[in-house]
């Protein structure tokens, strides 16, 4: 047997953000929701995959960080302190965003809450707060981002829904119409939005090991946030004459 080549320049893997390594070369992808956990984990892929990153969150502590930690890998980063139920905090944020890095070709709608328990115990306040932030907010942040994509005849907007948008589960009445929501008006957006060249999908984790899943009792038998990342980054690098529709995503021990 001939002896294995030395690793050298020539067969390293070439740096993020260089050639045929970055499928997202020169696409400009926002982040919402991207403080923490899941949407940390999906700015990191993308910027490892050589997009300019723009992410949002409410807390400044950390998104701060996260900030830095993008820094470390996209050569170009952005990050607002935004209320993505807020119009004008989403016009801001999308001006600017476009402003520092250009057009917007990738969104990632992630901003997302959970208040559980059974329907006769919540609050009218719990429940617009939850299909605020889990349903108006992919609304807003995509009224205010598709006219650009249809000018540009081309786009990826990925919603990070949960199969609680497809199964019902004890207490969880006002979450999983949030995400049931989220599903009706993924499909329809694909429909509206395919002749532009524009692809919306959905990806449907089930639980995931993060501060948002305190109910995961066993982490050992949850998803980490980088396993959501990755149904991402294949989502936006399938062939450009096809697009899946959604990804449901599933821990492989129960």
């Amino acid at each position: 047997m001939p002896p294995m080549p030395k690793i050298n320049k020539s067969n390293r893997l070439p740096h993020a953000n260089a050639g045929s390594a970055a499928p997202l070369a020169g696409k400009v992808a926002l982040v919402t929701g991207a403080s923490r956990g899941i949407g940390r984990a999906i700015a990191l892929r993308l910027a490892g995959m050589g997009a300019f990153v723009a992410i949002c969150g409410r807390d400044k502590s950390a998104l701060a960080s996260v900030h830095r930690d993008v820094e470390k890998v996209s050569a170009r980063v952005y990050s607002q302190i935004a209320d993505v139920t807020r119009s004008a905090d989403i016009a801001e944020l999308v001006a600017k965003s476009e402003g520092a890095l250009g057009p917007i070709s990738i969104l990632v709608n992630n901003a997302g809450i959970g208040i559980f328990g059974p329907i006769q115990q919540r609050t009218e306040q719990e429940f617009d707060q939850i299909l605020d932030t889990n349903l108006k907010s992919v609304f807003l942040v995509c009224r205010a981002v598709i006219p650009g994509m249809i000018r540009q005849n081309s786009g990826d907007i990925v919603n990070i829904s949960s199969l609680a948008g497809r199964n019902a589960f004890a207490g969880g009445a006002i979450y999983c119409a949030s995400k049931w929501g989220l599903q009706g008006l993924t499909a329809c957006m694909a429909e509206d939005l395919r002749e532009f060249g524009i692809r919306v999908s959905s990806v449907l984790p089930g639980s995931v090991a993060t501060e948002f899943g305190a109910r995961v009792k066993d982490p050992g038998k949850a998803l980490a946030p980088e396993d959501v990342a990755h149904a991402v980054a294949a989502l936006l690098t399938q062939s450009k004459q096809s697009f899946m529709s959604e990804i449901q995503l599933r821990p492989l021990r129960k």
